[in-house]
């Protein structure tokens, strides 16, 4: 992905917790979560390393703008988005390669 970019869901174990981010490289940025790369940062301080969501777009800056669109919304909206695209809220990771 040259230009383009993703927005992304993640969120622990319980689903008690979600982040929502954005990157130009998902399953690397995913495998950074898994792996607390960043020990201080929200993700791994909550456990935040289970994908739950993502789009992607063209250009990283629609990424970007979609990113603060989903901050934004009620955590019972964004609950719909991940439930249908993925109903059983499965760990979306190891999809990323195949």
């Amino acid at each position: 992905m040259k230009y383009g970019g993703c927005v992304y869901i993640t969120g622990n174990h319980s689903h008690s917790v979600l982040y929502i981010g954005v990157t130009s490289d998902l399953p690397a940025r995913i495998t950074a979560h898994r792996d607390k790369k960043y020990p201080n940062s929200f993700s791994a301080k909550y456990n935040c390393n289970k994908l739950f969501y993502y789009e992607i777009f063209a250009r990283i800056e629609e990424a970007i703008t979609r990113e603060k669109q989903l901050k934004k919304w009620k955590r019972e909206w964004k609950e719909k988005l991940i439930g249908e695209m993925n109903p059983g809220w499965i760990d979306l990771y190891e999809s990323l390669w195949t």
